[in-house]
């Protein structure tokens, strides 16, 4: 299994981004996928998930009502559709894998792949 995230970059406060997270192996269906962010000096964060179950979904309060996750099956792709992005949300960007019947979670040590993270820059 490998992961890639995709879609960072730089934006005023107030813009938005569109992350990817394109899955390379078997079993894309069964997994829950996160979104986690890593700003300079802090602990990774849990921002999203999204269970194998599409009804399922969560976030962090911290981007509630302005970040979106969405997967499609088909192309093994996971989107996180950020928006009225602040300089609080600049970070390393990863996603993950989570292979549960369950929902999804936002704790980094329940997912077992990760792929290569992708800069998020917000400037005020």
């Amino acid at each position: 299994v490998q992961l890639q995230a995709s879609g960072g970059g730089f934006v005023q406060a107030g813009g938005s981004l569109r992350l990817s997270c394109a899955y390379s192996g078997s079993g894309f269906e069964y997994m829950s996928i996160g979104w986690f962010r890593q700003a300079p000096g802090k602990e990774r964060e849990g921002t999203s998930c999204i269970s194998r179950l599409p009804a399922f979904t969560e976030y962090a309060e911290p981007v509630k009502g302005r970040y979106t996750i969405s997967r499609d099956n088909a192309k093994k792709a996971v989107y996180l559709q950020m928006n009225n992005l602040q300089p609080e949300d600049a970070a390393i960007y990863y996603c993950a894998s989570q292979d549960t019947a369950g929902h999804c979670m936002l704790t980094a040590n329940r997912y077992h792949y990760w792929g290569r993270g992708t800069q998020v820059t917000v400037s005020s």
